[in-house]
């Protein structure tokens, strides 16, 4: 049975996709089977996975208003090993189509379970905004990524995030029982950035994950090559922190299995 995560943040600019697409590439490196869904219409997650998202014929779009299955849609990223459930902007018109079908939200989880067996780890990349696709992420999922960078008004919107997940955990999905924040970004040089830091720990304390990921040219450049950031330069400080952020996410997982 794979575990599904969100990849969620409602402020734009914060590393979400990035987070998503690097974390799909590092779970491979470490073995693992692996499903990457963009459900987000700018399409980004699919194009830095290596796939034209203007060049697919069927995406996630399909899938959620049940004409295609995941198996009809997915393609496979070469470069980075792993499955990719496309988006492109035809996912724009998803919210009003989706309004119209009865359990609305719960459209994608309901397709997932097709492939459920076929992954150890299914990654969900949302929007920046909570809407219908949000939603049908956030109830098909076990947990929720929120990349977050050690800024005062990211602090703002984390906690809006935070009331929204436990309302879907509490009408949605009983399922939705592990946050994770991911501090992305990171400049240690920055003082306010460290203060942030130590905050953010302080307050949700085992909920902040142990690996930080700096702020990383390398990372920035590989989406414009349609390439992960760990494969095109692995030997980078930020495809190295992912590749050590997958080791403590499948730890993590794992633990929880055992209790």
């Amino acid at each position: 049975m794979a575990k599904i995560f969100c990849v969620a943040n409602q402020k734009g600019g914060v590393g979400k996709t990035t987070t998503a697409i690097n974390l799909a590439a590092s779970l491979v490196v470490h073995k693992k089977r692996v499903l990457l869904i963009d459900i987000d219409p700018q399409g980004n997650a699919t194009m830095g996975s290596g796939i034209d998202k203007n060049a697919v014929e069927l995406t996630s779009y399909q899938v959620l208003i049940n004409q295609s299955t995941i198996e009809d849609v997915r393609i496979r990223s070469e470069i980075g090993g792993y499955d990719v459930l496309p988006a492109n902007r035809e996912l724009s018109g998803a919210d009003l189509d989706l309004v119209q079908l009865e359990d609305r939200e719960h459209q994608l989880k309901k397709a997932l379970e097709v492939v459920d067996d076929q992954y150890d780890f299914i990654l969900i990349d949302c929007p920046p905004t909570l809407s219908l696709l949000t939603l049908n992420g956030l109830s098909a999922a076990h947990g929720v990524i929120i990349p977050m960078q050690c800024e005062y008004f990211a602090l703002e919107g984390l906690a809006d995030l935070v009331n929204t997940i436990k309302r879907v955990h509490k009408n949605l999905n009983a399922n939705l029982t592990q946050i994770g924040i991911l501090r992305v970004m990171f400049d240690a040089r920055i003082t306010l950035q460290q203060q942030v830091s130590d905050q953010l720990v302080e307050h949700f304390k085992d909920n902040v994950y142990k690996t930080i990921i700096p702020r990383n040219v390398r990372l920035a450049e590989a989406p414009s090559h349609g390439i992960p950031g760990i494969n095109y330069d692995q030997n980078s400080r930020g495809a190295k922190a992912y590749v050590q952020f997958s080791a403590e996410l499948i730890k993590r997982v794992k633990k929880l299995d055992k209790a």
